[in-house]
């Protein structure tokens, strides 16, 4: 990632683990070196309804703190957000938007109005499903960013994030080694095809 910074946001719904993901994603980042941002924008949160989050990436530090309104990447937890959010708001010509759905990405492309080379598409439902047993797309979702960003370590995303679920879930083995296969696992599976 070169020094310019980088900016994430992410859309789901109360429940889905938007937030948790975005915070996951810049403690990774941050291990790394970079200078990072997560932060929520709160509103009135409530299970199953719309909610963003967002990370800010730089190698230098960042001096602005103010809401994310141009993001280089999307992502999208729950598809059935593309029919009631302007999930693509902002987004460049050159933003990535990447989609938790089993539709291909020329689809999601054609339903969000934009060009099929900016769309990256994984079924994070079905990984997490598989993985974890339960449809929480957020980690997968996580892994599936690091590998259209490009130039991150995916190893070092998946030690990080052992350390931090290894203290949250340190009696539950089955849910960290879980979450770590579902973040490798869409890292190996998202395209644009």
């Amino acid at each position: 990632m070169a020094a310019e910074m980088i900016e994430v946001r992410w859309h789901g719904r109360g429940g889905q683990g938007a937030k948790t993901a975005a915070l996951l994603f810049a403690q990774a980042v941050m291990a790394t070196g970079k200078y990072i941002q997560a932060f929520p924008e709160y509103g009135p949160e409530r299970m199953g309804a719309p909610v963003q989050s967002f990370n800010r990436v730089s190698g230098e530090p960042i001096t602005i703190h103010c809401g994310v309104t141009n993001p280089n990447f999307v992502v999208i937890l729950d598809p059935t957000l593309i029919d009631t959010v302007d999930v693509v708001e902002g987004i460049g010509a050159n933003g990535k938007v990447i989609v938790n759905t089993s539709f291909s990405a020329a689809d999601i492309a054609a339903k969000l109005g934009i060009a099929k080379e900016q769309v990256y598409v994984v079924n994070a439902s079905k990984i997490a499903t598989e993985t974890i047993g339960r449809n929480i797309p957020n980690t997968p979702m996580l892994g599936a960013l690091v590998k259209v960003i490009g130039d991150l370590d995916i190893k070092g995303v998946l030690d990080d994030t052992k350390k931090k679920l290894s203290v949250k879930f340190a009696k539950k083995p089955e849910v960290i080694d879980g979450n770590l296969t579902s973040i490798e696992r869409a890292y190996n599976e998202v395209k644009n095809v």
